[in-house]
């Protein structure tokens, strides 16, 4: 059915345990991704199979089930033994082009790493996962894919009993920082190295040539971690729990829980009920992107050093001059965002007066974009109406019109050329959670109509203005949870 390799599972012995999904009651598929299954190679079947294949009632054909083992600083705190307690890696597909991604289940059940908790998935939080992992993927960010949402027909309880259900997940790899902290702590020296020369093989097979394996590999993720955090930043998304267990060494965004967008900004904004102290607020995310990293050097420097004493000093540069290297991405993916078509230096400032000067304001991140883009045509009134101080941005919106003076475009070609990368649609706070309670009543229309506009995101539906608005005044304060 599926063309399964399991390369970790021959390079990693010890990395795992081979494992079992729990059996569900009634399978019933509520969410299928046809044109991933198509782009996996995935054959045609009827829903009742696949319920069946993508729920654990029976074994998906060539699979062979894993749970993985890791660990994690949480909030901060080292946790030695984690793993997947409520996950298993099926094993990987390689497309009909020839590349490797993971299948995952989530919510499948208890395993050796459950730590007494019950491994299952609730409805809800398999269709979080589900709408954002898609809504990420069609704005261009990197991230793990959502191929499947099954009911397994039994309640679970999270504070009252809501459906079960199992997400299939589909990842470049599910190995993260926390699988190298886990390899440091229990393995040592050697295990590091095994898992370093497979995580280069896997995702950055061009830099296994390298002199210094161990430090190529800290390069390579250093640097897809910069472009993933610009993206986040560039998009107004919070991930909510950026533990180093949910730092993916392919780069990809992973772990859905408690993340959000931004509506009004703020630098300071957290959704998630359990970040008390704002560690992953939005603005936030680059320094704490950092300090994960710098954990990862810290599974990895017994084996750099172990291949040049002098390497230590090199990854210690590395890491030190990581916010510049993310702020070089930053304002690469803000330029088109203000339709620059080309580079000068006082961008950076440029960008971050504007943040600067919208703290306080109200202003609706995504719609604020939009904004920019109709003052071309309209004037400064467009961008002011998003402001609760209407003259709030006029000193930098003129700072800005100077700027674009200086490399002439028709309006309406920069104004296309924004509105491709500006997203009308994402899946605002108050929409998600209303689908969310609509589908644990078994009404899945809400949510289906949310996905169609989440990732298609660029495109403007007439009729559709209330998805494009952030919540009502008045509402209550969005609040995000982690789903176990």
């Amino acid at each position: 059915m599926l063309n399964f390799d399991h390369s970790l599972a021959r390079a990693l012995e010890g990395f795992y345990v081979p494992w079992q999904a729990a059996e569900p009651p009634a399978p019933k598929l509520a969410l299928w991704n046809a044109p991933l299954a198509a782009a996996l190679g995935l054959p045609e079947a009827e829903p009742e199979q696949y319920a069946r294949w993508f729920s654990g009632a029976e074994a998906v054909p060539g699979s062979q089930p894993l749970a993985l083992a890791y660990a994690g600083h949480q909030f901060g705190h080292f946790n030695p033994q984690l793993g997947d307690g409520r996950a298993l890696l099926l094993g990987e597909v390689l497309r009909p082009d020839g590349a490797r991604f993971d299948l995952q289940f989530k919510g499948s059940g208890p395993t050796p790493f459950s730590r007494q908790a019950d491994g299952k998935s609730t409805l809800s939080a398999a269709l979080r996962e589900y709408l954002m992992s898609e809504a990420m993927a069609a704005l261009g960010v990197p991230t793990t894919r959502s191929l499947a949402v099954v009911l397994t027909g039994e309640g679970i309880w999270r504070e009252t009993p809501q459906p079960g259900a199992v997400l299939t997940r589909v990842a470049a790899s599910h190995l993260r920082v926390g699988t190298f902290e886990w390899a440091a702590a229990h393995k040592g020296r050697e295990a590091v190295e095994q898992l370093a020369d497979y995580a280069l093989q896997r995702h950055f097979p061009e830099r296994l040539s390298e002199r210094n394996r161990p430090l190529a590999l800290l390069d390579a993720v250093c640097e897809v971690q910069a472009q993933l955090v610009a993206k986040w930043m560039n998009l107004g998304f919070i991930h909510g729990v950026m533990n180093t267990d949910n730092v993916t060494i392919s780069g990809e965004t992973i772990d859905y829980g408690p993340c959000a967008f931004l509506d009004a900004y703020s630098a300071t904004q957290v959704f998630s009920s359990i970040d008390h102290n704002g560690r992953y607020a939005f603005g936030n995310q680059p320094v704490v992107c950092r300090w994960n990293l710098y954990r990862l050097a810290s599974a990895l420097i017994e084996a750099i050093v172990a291949v040049d004493e002098a390497d230590n000093e090199a990854a210690r540069l590395m890491l030190e001059q990581w916010g510049e290297r993310y702020e070089r991405h930053w304002i690469a993916g803000l330029r088109p965002k203000l339709g620059l078509a080309t580079a000068e230096e006082g961008d950076l400032a440029l960008g971050q007066t504007l943040f600067a000067a919208l703290e306080g304001q109200g202003a609706d991140f995504t719609r604020l974009f939009r904004a920019l883009s109709a003052s071309l045509s309209e004037g400064y009134g467009a961008v002011g109406a998003e402001c609760s101080d209407p003259e709030a941005l006029r000193e930098w919106w003129e700072l800005w019109q100077a700027r674009l003076a200086r490399e002439p475009l028709a309006i309406a070609e920069r104004q296309a050329a924004m509105d491709a990368v500006n997203p009308v649609y994402i899946p605002r706070n108050h929409l998600t959670d209303a689908a969310l309670k609509a589908a644990d009543t078994g009404d899945m229309e809400p949510f289906n109509a949310l996905l169609e506009l989440v990732t298609h995101p660029f495109v403007q539906r007439d009729g559709m203005e209330h998805y494009a608005h952030g919540a009502p005044e008045g509402s209550p304060a969005h609040v995000t949870y982690c789903g176990t």
